[in-house]
Order: structure tokens, then C-alpha cells, then sequence
């Protein structure tokens, strides 16, 4: 119903949540920067004080900080780094090694100083600097190129450039819980967690986010991006703030979870991968970050202390759906590398900016597509929530959130126990995306080919089966079309169930199914995954890469069909 309905109004844009900028969270935070990044830092330097509640425990740590900047500036210094970043942690060594001659008092109140002074730095550096005429600005001009592109591409004439007979909505569906994400937008902050494959991953969501007619979202964005000027003014504009991934100290972590909390206690939307990174398997996520996850349930925490009605914060889950990753040769790479360490050995990395460009021009002149799944609203306990923003338990009864939080009748801080409720959270979030998942037909015969290769060559292990020669791989096309038709009569099951969502070309007669999904998989490599012989028999060019986008369906128990 929700894809038919989608499909009915694909062309129809939906009205803004809230129409004008300056109502929009991440406007305000950007207004009131200074004020919001001076609260950011005192609220961290409580936190650190109370994981470490000792003179000489916090001092170790901001010796093992100092000494990991400067080690940072001597290995890996790029050009975004602040200029005076060596005389800064120059002075906070000196400073330090002049604890020694000082009384307790004295060594109490330096120390103070020296946290104050870093944790205020890296507020500065993490705070994002949205402002309307640029994010206006940017929006125009990523939509103009957008367009411009698909329709030049498809009607393949000069002139199509400055037409619009196809829009993005026309190539990239958007389908699930769409009328349910706005309202929930509405009611409360809501923190969106997508699947991780691909570099487009962040444009493609952006575009998403403003198509569904939401507010910017905040979004933590690596500070190597910032390199580029170009790059960074639309990062800035687009309501991006910066991660640091060379910063593992415990001032930088804890600098950077209290801004992403705050930020959402004061409403603004908010956008993470959970994973963490690109998936390098192709496998959906199984396991998640709880880093940025936890500060979604100490958001919620500190609005529910704070006087008068507390507003929810409300996570939700979005899978991306595609039938070819660009980067899928190197990510599959470093996985089997880490997987089977000496057992196998990378290439190098061939893909930069020229070859993401060239691939955004092959995706738009390919008829693929990709899919957009928004799962069900959540609670940052992992409860399903309703329209209207009620958490209900298992029974579909209405829960009051407030009470995970409180302890004999106060709210309270536990951090063992918002531990907990991340792990429950991260848990729901990978069972969702196995729900929402929206199997394509590429993603059936990759899974169906590759997994009849590793049932025909059984006493072989992974990295054997690897290296097989071209030749020895290759499947009878009739009994691979039945093995395709009764995995694909498990997933239908598997629907009517709410394990698992499909697109709806995977319907139909199996020939033209299985046709469409040889067409696509890996459809922009050099080196076909999957094609057809002379004999009509199926072959591979590449098995490493069908292995990647066969990972995608592992995990729900289909290998007993095989």
C-alpha cells in the first residue's frame, strides 16, 4: 500500500514542516553559536571530571592527550588543521610539566585551566556553521545540477540541460514511513540512522531529508572533507558539523558526544551512521557504534529533568538501497584482508574524485535505481512508537518513557543502565534494517549465483572458492532459475511475515526478473559480478565482487533454499 501510494504522488513534493529557516532548530544553534559551543564546553569538562575524579587520573589523560596531538601533527597534519595547533600544544605540555613545583590548590586550579582551554577548542572546531543564504545557495545549486544532469543524460540532447521532464523522484524512490517521520518531526527531535555502503550515501540522504519536505539536519561529517573550500562551504551550509576520526583522547570524544546531545535537547534534527563507516562486507550492519547512539538516550535523560512537558526524541531507522556500489571492489577488499589476513592481499585503491564523479553521471544515465526505506519510529529505548508519538510496548499498550529514567521517584543518572538501553536501542536498529530492507532483483541472483557456487564447491572454504579459476564457474541456467524461483517464493513468505521488504520489479515472470537483476548487479564495474554466457549459462568476471553484493541478503536464513 505505502509503495502504491508512493508511486501516486512520486511527482508531488511535500509541503515544508516548517516553512521558514529561521524556525528551523539548526538555524538557532548556528545564531546562538558562541553561547551553544560555551555550553558545550563547560557541560564536557563536568562529564570528564566525573569519569575522572582525581587530580592525577586527569592529568594522565591530558598528558596521553597532549602527547597524541603532537604526535598527530608529526604523522598525519592536514591542511584544515588550525595553524597554530603546534604552539597551542606546545604551551599545554609546558604548562603541564609545570604541575611539578605546585601545591595541590595550585595544581587543582591549573589543571582546571587546561581542560577548560582544550575542551573550548575542540567545541570550536567540532560546532557546525550553518547559515540560511548559503544553505539556500547550496540547495540550488546541488538541485540544479541534479536535474540538469538526469534530464540531460536521459533525453541525451544539449538542450535537455534546461528542461525538466524528469526529476530525482522519478530515480530515486523514497518508500515506508514517510507520513509518519513529518509528524513525528513535528512532535519531538528525531535522530535518523541509515545504512552505510556508499560515498553518495550523505549526498543522496541530504536530498532525501530536504524531499521529504524536513528541516536541515545536523550531521557529523569527517574533518578531512573540510580540506577542500569548495567541499567545506556546502558542508557548512548544509548543517554538517566536523568528526575528527584521528582524535581518540578522551576530551575530543567526550567534546564531541556532549555537542551531539545538546544539540538535540534544543530540538535540532539529527543525522549518524551508526555503523560507523561504510559497511566493507556489503552486509546490512550488525553491529553499530554506541558512541553518538548513547547521546540520543542522554538527550532524552536531560529533557525529561528539565521543568514543564519534556519533548521525545525519536530514532529512525533508513535503509539505502542500490544495485552497485562504486567503491564495492576496495571495500571488499579491505574486508576479506582484515578477514583473512595473510590469506589474502588488496589491490590498490583505485577509485578518487574523478571516478565518484564519473559514476554519479552512470547512475543517472542507467535505468537502475535506488530506494530509499524509512522504517517505523522508535523510542531511544527501542519501543515502537505511534503517529502520535506514544512509545508502546510489546502488547501495542502505551509506555511512559520518563520511567526508564527514574529512581526512587527521581530522575537519575546511571550510566550502567543507559549502557543497557544503548545495546537495546542498537539491537532494534539492526532488526529493523533486516525489515525495511528492500531486496532488488540484482541482490537476489547475486546471493542465489554465489551461494550455488559455495554449495557446489562444499570442502572449499571461503578464500579457496576465491581463487578459483573463470573457467570451472559456471551454473546451468535452468537450474539456476529455479533455485532463483524458490528463494524468491521464501522471500514473498518472508513479506507476508514483516522480515523483509522487496521492490516490486522483482516480481513477475522469473526470466525477465532474473534479466533485470544481471543487468544491474555491479552495473558501473569494469568487471562484471554476474552475465551470460553464449550458452545462456550463468558466469562471473569477478567473484570477489558477486561475493560483496551477494552478502547483502545473508543473515535471514535463505541458503537452506540454495
Amino acid at each position: 500500500m505505502e509503495i502504491l501510494e508512493e508511486k501516486k504522488n512520486k511527482n508531488k513534493p511535500y509541503k515544508p514542516v516548517l516553512e521558514d529557516i529561521p524556525d528551523w532548530p539548526v538555524y538557532k544553534l548556528s545564531k546562538n553559536r558562541k553561547e551553544f559551543i560555551d555550553d558545550v564546553a563547560q557541560q564536557s569538562i563536568q562529564r570528564i571530571k566525573a569519569l575522572r575524579p582525581q587530580s592525577k587520573q586527569l592529568i594522565d589523560d591530558l598528558e596521553a592527550t597532549v602527547y597524541r596531538e603532537q604526535n598527530r601533527l608529526k604523522r598525519n597534519r592536514w591542511r584544515v588543521d588550525p595553524k597554530d595547533d603546534p604552539r597551542f600544544w606546545s604551551d599545554v605540555k609546558n604548562e603541564l610539566s609545570a604541575l611539578t613545583n605546585k601545591s595541590q590548590e595550585e595544581v587543582d586550579r591549573a589543571v582546571d585551566s587546561i581542560l577548560e582551554k582544550i575542551t573550548h577548542r575542540y567545541a570550536s572546531e567540532i560546532a557546525g556553521n550553518f547559515k540560511q543564504t548559503s544553505y539556500k545557495f547550496a540547495r540550488s545549486v546541488l538541485k540544479f545540477g541534479f536535474l540538469r544532469l538526469l534530464n540531460g543524460v536521459r533525453i541525451k540532447k544539449f538542450g535537455a540541460f534546461f528542461r525538466s521532464q524528469y526529476t530525482l523522484r522519478d530515480k530515486i524512490q523514497i518508500v515506508g514511513k514517510v507520513k509518519m517521520l513529518r509528524k513525528l518531526a513535528r512532535q519531538g527531535t528525531v535522530v535518523m540512522v541509515p545504512t552505510h555502503f556508499s560515498n553518495l550515501d550523505s549526498i543522496l540522504i541530504g536530498w532525501v531529508i530536504h524531499s521529504m519536505g524536513l528541516p536541515a539536519f545536523i550531521y557529523g561529517a569527517g574533518l578531512n572533507l573540510f580540506n577542500i573550500k569548495i567541499i567545506a562551504y556546502f558542508m557548512n551550509s548544509l548543517g554538517a558539523y566536523k568528526v575528527d576520526r584521528r582524535k581518540k583522547n578522551l576530551p575530543y570524544l567526550e567534546t564531541l558526544k556532549m555537542y551531539s546531545s545538546l544539540a538535540m535537547q534544543r530540538g535540532a534534527h539529527s543525522l549518524f551512521f551508526p555503523g560507523g563507516t561504510r559497511s566493507r562486507s556489503g552486509m546490512i550492519e550488525k553491529q553499530l557504534k554506541l558512541g553518538l547512539l548513547s547521546t540520543a538516550i542522554e538527550a532524552q535523560r536531560a529533557l525529561y529533568s528539565q521543568h514543564g512537558e519534556a519533548k521525545k526524541i525519536f530514532v529512525v531507522p533508513v535503509t539505502l538501497n542500490y544495485h552497485c556500489v562504486l567503491e564495492a571492489p576496495e571495500l571488499i577488499e579491505d574486508y576479506l584482508q582484515v578477514k583473512g589476513q595473510d590469506r589474502y592481499f588488496p589491490e590498490e585503491d583505485k577509485y578518487g574524485s574523478f571516478q565518484l564523479i564519473r559514476f554519479v553521471f552512470r547512475f543517472f544515465s542507467n535505468p537502475s535505481s535506488i530506494s530509499v526505506s524509512i522504517g517505523p519510529g522508535l523510542d531511544v529505548m527501542g519501543n515502537y512508537v505511534d503517529e502520535n508519538g506514544n512509545s508502546l510496548d510489546q502488547a501495542g499498550r502505551i509506555v511512559n518513557t520518563k520511567e526508564y529514567f527514574v529512581s526512587n521517584g527521581d530522575i537519575t543518572i546511571d550510566r550502567q543502565r543507559e549502557d543497557e538501553y544503548t545495546r537495546m536501542l542498537s539491537q532494534r536498529i539492526v532488526t529493523e534494517y533486516h525489515k525495511i530492507n528492500r531486496v532488488f532483483s540484482s541482490h537476489l541472483v547475486a546471493f542465489v549465483a554465489f551461494a550455488m557456487w559455495q554449495k557446489k564447491f562444499a570442502n572449499l572454504d571461503l578464500f579457496s572458492l576465491l581463487r578459483l579459476p573463470e573457467e570451472d564457474l559456471e551454473l546451468d541456467y535452468v537450474e539456476f532459475k529455479q533455485t532463483f524461483k524458490r528463494v524468491r517464493k521464501q522471500i514473498y513468505v518472508m513479506k507476508q511475515e514483516g522480515k523483509i521488504n522487496f521492490a516490486s520489479h522483482l516480481k513477475g515472470k522469473s526470466d525477465s526478473s532474473i534479466q533485470r537483476g544481471i543487468d544491474n548487479v555491479g552495473v558501473f564495474h569494469l568487471n562484471r559480478p554476474l552475465m551470460k554466457n553464449k550458452k545462456g549459462n550463468i558466469i562471473t568476471k569477478d567473484l570477489t565482487l558477486l561475493y560483496y553484493y551477494h552478502n547483502r541478503l545473508v543473515g535471514y536464513d535463505l541458503e537452506q533454499f540454495i
